[in-house]
């Protein structure tokens, strides 16, 4: 019988890139978020050999290059199993948009297997299998607010935020995010160019002190001594209870933090800059790019704003739909 799941997106709240490592990967620092729009998937495990990729969206590759396909290659491996997989994916994402959809596809297909199979494999094993696949895979074995540090792959449960309304913008705008890396890199080389004997060395300490003012940023964020004073990091009073929670948000929002990509991402395509300004206009508290785009999102305070704010985008001709972000149990329960 084939099991069906739903494969969520996330978007970034803050993404910060250090310098590249000798594996040819960059240092990140970033809070990941999942939110409530969702991919579907099916599958099956029937008689023969091989894996199958089944899809009605031309962009969906159907052959090895899916996270899907070479995460069940692995998973029938480690579950020792035998049989043909076949995941057929309904994309209600956009593709390459930012919103970890491959990735979401790949961790839901993992869990549909061990459902299909009913074999399950050690959590420690599960992260290890998805951060073979992909960056941003181990999240999605997370759920909720997760700090996400190395290539992105290690991941590590925050205290989760109350549901928040959101605004999920989707221009249709094709990001290449080695592209954007590269195009990174480049503006790191030319922010060094006026002492080129020092380049190389300037370069990799202005991208190591991003990385380091934004661990501080999160450190100091978490520092349960900001809810002893009453304020929190950016000043902003605490407040008791379910809007305490709410408020940290908030004030994790205000300390400054921003997409790095925002800055080679923007300039080539302008367009998604006047989305994310239509976004704020709109009345969003925060709004960014999510990964390297071409997606952004806005934060809301209400559901009725967020959805105000959607319809208003659409008129202008950009997709966008209201949602909302999920808590780690409201994502595992819906899973």
């Amino acid at each position: 019988m084939p099991v069906t799941v739903r494969s969520y997106a996330k978007i970034n709240l803050g993404l910060y890139i250090g310098p590249r490592r000798a594996d040819g990967f960059h240092d990140l620092r970033t809070v990941y978020q999942t939110i409530a729009l969702h991919d579907v998937l099916r599958l099956e495990v029937v008689r023969g050999a091989g894996i199958e990729i089944r899809s009605k969206d031309p962009r969906v590759p159907r052959d090895a290059t899916n996270t899907c396909y070479r995460m069940a290659e692995r998973a029938m491996e480690a579950l020792k199993a035998r049989g043909k997989v076949i995941i057929e994916i309904e994309k209600r994402l956009p593709v390459r948009g930012g919103l970890g959809g491959a990735s979401g596809n790949a961790v839901a297909a993992l869990l549909a297997l061990e459902l299909a199979l009913k074999k399950r494999l050690p959590g420690a094993e599960k992260l290890r299998i998805a951060a073979e696949v992909g960056s941003d895979l181990p999240l999605f074995l997370i759920g909720g607010t997760a700090l996400g540090v190395g290539r992105g792959e290690e991941v590590y449960p925050l205290p989760d935020f109350p549901s928040v309304p959101c605004v999920i913008a989707t221009p249709e705008i094709g990001v290449s995010t080695p592209k954007a890396f590269s195009d990174w890199d480049a503006l790191m080389a030319a922010s060094s160019a006026e002492n080129p004997s020092q380049a190389n060395k300037l370069t990799l300490s202005s991208t190591s002190d991003r990385i380091n003012t934004f661990s501080r940023v999160i450190s100091a964020w978490l520092n349960g001594s900001q809810l002893k004073t009453g304020k929190a990091v950016s000043g902003v009073p605490v407040r008791n209870g379910r809007g305490r929670a709410e408020t940290l948000l908030l004030d994790l929002v205000r300390t400054g933090i921003e997409n790095d990509f925002e800055q080679v991402v923007f300039p080539q395509y302008p367009a998604l800059r006047d989305v994310k300004n239509a976004i704020k206009k709109s009345g969003a508290y925060y709004a960014s790019l999510s990964g390297s785009g071409s997606s952004l999102y806005g934060l809301f305070s209400t559901r009725a704003a967020a959805e105000k704010a959607a319809a208003k985008l659409s008129t202008t001709g950009v997709p966008a739909v209201a949602t909302s972000t999920l808590t780690r149990q409201q994502y595992w329960k819906r899973f």
